[in-house]
């Protein structure tokens, strides 16, 4: 973990040991992985500092040294606020974990819309005092629930969507699904890509993008001749597990769209858990999203 301090707009950071030797450049172009233009910004600000003066880039750093970033300055526009109650999983000055209900989009889709829960968030951090940045890092489907990701300035944004898209950041699923899943665990390999006779339906096609599904079979349920699989994805393609599920014969109860009964009013889709390596602190963050009251009975 490392020892950090916020001081208003200024991350405060005590070089840890392991980047001793390393260079300001090097941390902002290797460790965090910055964008060209938020370094090259700061660097033409003399916005950096190291041990109170303004820091040489490429000058090796010691362990001990304090190293001083601008990533709490922002003065762009915030989205629209708007009271909807809530449950933060986590946060602090860099992200915040959600937990989604069902039925909620995960973001606006045009500026009339105000019940996302982005906007949620947004009124979250603004009613806290906070006025700042803040992003979904990903979405999850309408009446898909569970742990949803927000970065609350650009560098977290910019950091946390690579560990994302190298899979670094864990997700785990919970879904129902329809029959007796006969593999006790296993992983479907199958392309996906649009469908071209329905436009928010995918398929598994030859030509479509790579998606790798990995699944555990939790338990099964005989009388009710469903199964309860953990999933986690390798790739993270549009209604994967929903996708996959459906292909090899076992669509998620509820899924109308592909093949599921309406036993429930929704997929019976839950993102349980997401575990994040702290990009900014060194602490492993996981967070635990409770299943809600619709998918109880399956789960439990």
């Amino acid at each position: 973990m490392y020892n950090t301090n916020r001081k208003g707009s200024i991350y405060e950071l005590v070089v840890p040991k392991e980047w001793a030797e390393k260079t300001v450049q090097s941390v902002f172009k290797c460790i965090w992985k910055l964008s060209k233009k938020m370094v090259h910004e700061w660097r033409m600000d003399k916005a950096v500092k190291l041990n109170g003066k303004t820091a040489d880039w490429q000058a090796p750093l010691a362990a001990g040294d304090v190293l001083q970033v601008p990533l709490f300055h922002w003065h762009g526009e915030s989205p629209v606020p708007a009271f909807v109650d809530v449950d933060i999983l986590y946060e602090d000055d860099h992200l915040l974990v959600a937990n989604k209900p069902p039925g909620m989009k995960t973001h606006p889709n045009d500026p009339t819309e105000t019940n996302s829960l982005l906007n949620a968030v947004a009124f979250h951090v603004q009613s806290s005092g906070e006025r700042c940045f803040i992003r979904h890092v990903h979405r999850l489907d309408e009446h898909t629930s569970g742990a949803v990701l927000f970065a609350k300035h650009e560098a977290a944004y910019t950091v946390l969507s690579r560990l994302l898209e190298e899979r670094l950041i864990k997700r785990t699923y919970l879904a129902a699904v329809h029959g007796m899943v006969q593999q006790s665990k296993g992983t479907i390999n199958q392309p996906i890509g649009k469908d071209r006779h329905h436009p928010s339906r995918r398929r598994v096609s030859p030509s479509g993008q790579s998606a790798l599904t990995h699944f555990e079979v939790l338990k099964k349920d005989k009388n009710r001749k469903l199964s309860i699989v953990k999933c986690h994805l390798t790739t993270g393609r549009t209604h994967q597990i929903r996708v996959h599920f459906s292909a090899i014969g076992h669509p998620l109860i509820g899924d109308r769209l592909y093949g599921g009964k309406p036993i429930v009013n929704r997929q019976a889709l839950h993102a349980i858990e997401i575990d994040i390596p702290h990009p900014f602190t060194g602490e492993k963050i996981v967070c635990r999203a409770a299943i809600p009251d619709d998918l109880f009975s399956f789960f439990n």
